[in-house]
Order: C-alpha cells, then structure tokens, then sequence
C-alpha cells in the first residue's frame, strides 16, 4: 500500500478521495472540516485540479459496495482500476485515512499551529478547510478559467504563489512590456471577508491598474468569481487591522 502522497497519480488520489467519502460518509466529511459533500466536491477537486464533478463520481461508484443510504452507480460495471484501488486502500482505518487525503491537500500541522497561537479558536479541522479554501482550491479554479477571461486573454500565465512577491500569478502579454498581477482569495460561502498581508496591499498599491483581486465565493454550494481590478482605487472599502504577536523562546547557555 503506497502512503506517500508524492508517489500517487493525481487520478488516484481522486479516486482516494471518492472512495474515503463513500465508506466514512459524514464523519468522513466532519474530520476534514466540510459541512457538506458538495463543498468537498468542490474544495477537493479544484484543490487536486480536476473538477468537482470527478469526485462525486468516484463516491458514487464505491457507494454499491459501501453506502446504506446511496445507491450510487449500482447498475455499472466498476472500472478496474478503482476496483484494484478499492481492494488496496478498503481497510485503511479512519485516523490513517484521513491523514492521507489531507496530505493530497498540503495540510500543514505546523501552519496550523501558528494560526491557532495567533489567536484563532477554530478547530484543526476548520482552520485547514479554511486554508484549503483560499489556497489551493481557488488558485486552481482561476488557473482552470482564466484563458476564458476577457481580462486576461492574450496572456501567458505564471505561478507565484511560492515567489513571496505580493500575488498568486504573473500574466506576462506576448509582445508586451508590462505584466499583470493576480491575487486569488477564496471564500466558502457567498459574502464574507477576506484580509490582504502588507505585502499583498503594497503590491496592489503599487501596480494599481494591473493589480487584480480574483475572489472565488460560494465553494459550499457552486463556485463563481468576481474580479476587482485596482482593489484599492474605491470599488472595495479595506479597514487596517494592526495585530501584537507576543512571540516565546527559551535560551540557554552552552
């Protein structure tokens, strides 16, 4: 049984996925942190850059063989190489399962003690959702449509999300001198709030014109977009938010 999440194919861990929410069913979906399955559709398949629709499906061909409540694909032959999948991972225990599909999903126990020292009351759960939400997923969601966007047609798409340089993509014009900048947050619901670092909000500052918000809204229902081009010139009201983090190191001489 292969563990590593490096060494599994995207489409397994797709078919990993369908096959976790199909046996553990609701408590499979609360120890990750969804409220639905439509939102772990939609987070788990942007996420691993596939579509929602992919693992729905793979949930329904396990559920003949899982589910009490669903019928699934009962009356299709399963494909084999989710049978030889199923036959491989079935008795994964729910602790150890759930720790492999959060690795498909840059779960971070570190990151997320950080957030909970910061002041964040959430449960680990939550918080990952959370991050899940406004990182991977909707980065994915913009990489997957953005060519289909008048705004940025005609450019050549770079991701900077690891580059620290205050957004998520670089579209660079064939021809062109200057560049635009992308900034991609997520949101699970329709309406909410979302915070730019300072980095970010000197970046926007700076680039005015070619600074663009991408925000992804509604995860847990139908994922749509809104795009705010010049976040800063008016069309959206930012309040600063001044935080003292009291930091703690034990020293010793030697």
């Amino acid at each position: 049984m292969n563990l590593d999440p490096q060494k599994i194919s995207t489409r397994e861990k797709l078919i990993l996925a369908g096959l976790y929410l199909s046996k553990y069913d609701s408590a499979g979906l609360r120890k990750l942190g969804f409220r639905s399955f439509a939102e772990a559709f939609n987070i788990v398949g942007y996420a691993l850059g596939s579509k929602p629709a992919s693992v729905k499906n793979y949930r329904d061909e396990f559920d003949p063989l899982l589910s009490k409540r669903r019928k699934g694909w009962h009356k299709r032959q399963r494909r084999d190489y989710c049978v030889n999948v199923f036959k491989e991972y079935r008795d994964l225990e729910l602790a150890t399962f759930t720790g492999l599909i959060q690795s498909f999903l840059g779960y971070d126990e570190n990151v997320l003690s950080e957030l909970r020292a910061r002041g964040m009351k959430e449960d680990a759960e939550s918080l990952f959702v959370k991050r899940l939400t406004t990182g991977l997923a909707a980065e994915h969601y913009f990489e997957s449509v953005h060519s289909g966007l008048p705004e940025f047609k005609g450019f050549q798409l770079e991701n900077t999300t690891r580059l620290g340089c205050g957004y998520d993509f670089r579209l660079s014009g064939y021809g062109r001198k200057d560049f635009l900048a992308v900034e991609v947050k997520g949101l699970r619901e329709r309406a909410g709030s979302l915070a730019l670092t300072p980095k970010e909000y000197e970046t926007a500052d700076a680039l005015t014109d070619r600074f663009f918000l991408f925000v992804v809204k509604n995860f847990q229902r139908s994922p749509f977009h809104e795009i705010y081009q010049n976040p800063l010139s008016g069309a959206l009201s930012f309040k600063k938010t001044e935080r003292v983090l009291v930091q703690v190191s034990w020293s010793t001489n030697v």
